[in-house]
């Protein structure tokens, strides 16, 4: 089996460490590229405003803010990344909680992009679901980062998307 098939599994110091915070309600403090990240798992004080500007800023869909507050808070797993105080990433997975699951909304804000904060957010989710199966579906170009988690382009996947015209344009479907 060579390392591209094998399932990624986030370092076990990283599971360890933030499951064992959040078990105490603690928000573990990440150091990467010099500066400090605190990860928060629940979404206590999130600025859905915040949420929603995030994504627009960089091409994701986005809605009105409580229609991002209600997808969050109504999903299995939640990160939230801030520098600061600042909120500059986040993403979450929806799940039956037994063997499958689906990432959605990963994004990290434009400033702070190539620091890391991507595959922070990708360990903490994909720790808490190493017993599904996930699917996602990547903007298009960002297919290799998902790649290095042994996630691979379906064959047989399909969508139905309410604004089909725009995903089309996109490159989301053919």
């Amino acid at each position: 089996m060579s390392t591209a098939d094998r399932i990624y599994q986030a370092p076990a110091e990283t599971r360890r460490s933030v499951r064992a915070l959040h078990a105490r309600n603690e928000r573990p403090i990440i150091h990467r590229n010099q500066m400090e990240v605190t990860v928060q798992p629940d979404c206590v004080g999130v600025d859905w405003t915040t949420v929603s500007e995030i994504l627009r800023s960089v091409g994701m869909a986005h809605y009105e803010p409580e229609m991002h507050r209600k997808a969050f808070e109504s999903s299995h797993t939640t990160v939230f990344l801030f520098n600061e105080n600042r909120l500059i990433g986040f993403g979450r997975a929806i799940s039956d909680g037994a063997y499958q699951a689906a990432v959605y909304d990963c994004a990290v804000v434009e400033a702070f992009q190539g620091k890391g904060l991507g595959r922070l957010i990708m360990e903490n989710i994909l720790s808490e679901l190493s017993h599904c199966n996930i699917i996602l579906y990547a903007s298009p170009g960002k297919e290799g980062f998902y790649e290095k988690y042994g996630f691979r382009i379906m064959k047989t996947g399909m969508a139905r998307f309410i604004k089909s015209k725009p995903m089309r344009e996109r490159g989301f479907t053919e």
